[in-house]
């Protein structure tokens, strides 16, 4: 498993290993360069020196090679830097090689050069004098011996100090997670009845983000839970009574004495199915678009088209109560929206309109535009809503007094619930208002621009 520890160490402790291999590797750069300077110099120094007390003279016995100046003590310290001298007469013949084994170009170049001779590098200093010519050469690859030597006194003090680093910040890292640990032990204390923010105080600023996240999911949750509670508890209150009501309307037609009391009895059980079928549907449709619902499927909604085409559907109800319904979409009016939701808004809106309009009554369905917005209005000329229960209407199950009075007119008190909850889950608004006409009811549902 993925863990964050051991992903931070790694990356640490990598860019900390990378990081010392870099300081080695400049160092020994850097020490190689010094190095060329100051044996450069030194060079030059040796070669002035043989030519200070070196003979030239072609007839005397050549030198032997503890007859040669001496080497400053520091090269005597630090070991053999491999160092050889040459004299060579003007004319180019040698006269002296403090190793036999060496063969080197003749120079008529005072300074320093640097010549690949026999598979090997070296750095050679020659100065021309009317007697002759001294070089003093020494191979490259002892100062880079040197320079190799110096860099890796550097990688165990390095090792030991990538080490520490590791160690310390295994603790630290260990201790600076605990908090995630306590907040884990909160996390896990939590249950569908218990879903209490988990507090931030005495947490690091780090896992402030992370804490109020989840605070705002577990919040999240209560309230979709306590709206599943609530729904399946109106629910079940609601459902009671149509199938009682079912129950008392089959006995009716079991104890019918005659054919048109059985009719009559008939009629009313069908009247009973269709509401409790319609109850169902309502809830159904309420389910849909409940804060925890799935996400809704945004496409562009021709406002005009869907008004036309719902109340084409409704149209046989309207005409069997003899209401006069009627669509009006004289611009085109669109918006990104969930169409088949639309849709359950718009026939609830339209149904509730045709069940409380009176007989020979208009109900009019209209797309348009209100202060640049898309909007659609349903107008009937029924008897309205009063001003004082419009904020009630909205809740679910909510009836009114008419409704009660007139059986006709029974519905689940789901519509405009159904309406508002489509609405908000399209950032839209929902309001009530008299009709132009100064009777029946007007509801605007206003989309965003």
């Amino acid at each position: 498993m993925h863990s964050i520890e051991r992903h931070l160490l790694g990356w640490i402790l990598g860019a900390l290993t990378l990081g010392a291999l870099a300081l080695i590797g400049v160092s020994y750069f850097v020490t190689l360069e010094e190095m060329d300077e100051i044996f450069d110099e030194n060079l030059k120094q040796v070669a002035l020196g043989v030519a200070g007390h070196h003979s030239f003279d072609e007839a005397s016995p050549p030198q032997r090679r503890d007859q040669l100046p001496e080497l400053p003590r520091v090269y005597e310290e630090e070991g053999d830097f491999d160092f050889v001298t040459l004299t060579w007469t003007p004319a180019g013949r040698l006269t002296f090689c403090s190793e036999p084994g060496v063969t080197l170009p003749f120079s008529r170049t005072s300074g320093l050069e640097n010549i690949v001779t026999g598979g090997q590098r070296w750095h050679v200093y020659s100065i021309v004098l009317d007697a002759g010519v001294v070089q003093v050469a020494q191979r490259a690859s002892a100062r880079r011996m040197l320079a190799g030597e110096s860099a890796s006194k550097l990688s165990l003090p390095l090792f030991v100090l990538i080490v520490l680093i590791g160690v310390l910040l295994t603790v630290a890292l260990r201790r600076g997670l605990k908090p995630f640990d306590r907040a884990a032990d909160d996390i896990a204390e939590r249950s569908a009845v218990s879903l209490e923010p988990i507090a931030v105080a005495g947490m690091p600023r780090e896992i402030h983000p992370v804490i109020r996240s989840i605070n705002g999911l577990m919040q999240r949750l209560a309230d979709a839970f306590g709206v599943q509670r609530r729904f399946v508890a109106d629910a079940a209150h609601e459902l009671r009574s149509p199938i009682t009501a079912l129950r008392l309307q089959l006995q009716l037609l079991e104890r019918a004495g005659d054919e048109a009391a059985r009719q009559r009895a008939l009629g009313d059980l069908k009247a009973g199915i269709d509401r409790s079928q319609r109850l169902v549907e309502q809830l159904l449709n309420l389910s849909r678009v409940e804060p925890d619902a799935p996400e809704r499927v945004l496409q562009r909604v021709d406002l005009g088209e869907l008004a036309r085409d719902v109340v084409g559907r409704c149209s046989v109800v309207a005409d069997d109560r003899g209401i006069d319904l009627g669509a009006d979409a004289r611009e085109p009016v669109a918006v990104m929206a969930d169409r088949q939701q639309l849709e359950v808004l718009l026939d609830n809106l339209i149904g509730n309109a045709i069940k409380y309009a009176d007989p020979g009554g208009t109900v009019d369905v209209r797309a348009c535009r209100i202060d640049g917005r898309p909007a659609l209005q349903v107008i009937d000329d029924g008897p309205g809503i009063p001003e004082s229960e419009r904020e009630r209407v909205f809740d679910r199950f909510h009836r009114g007094e008419d409704s009660h009075r007139d059986s006709r007119q029974w519905g689940s008190g789901l519509g405009l619930a159904i309406v508002k909850a489509i609405a908000q889950r399209h950032d839209a608004s929902v309001a009530l208002h008299t009709a132009p006409a100064g009777r029946g009811l007007e509801v605007r549902v206003i989309f965003p621009a």
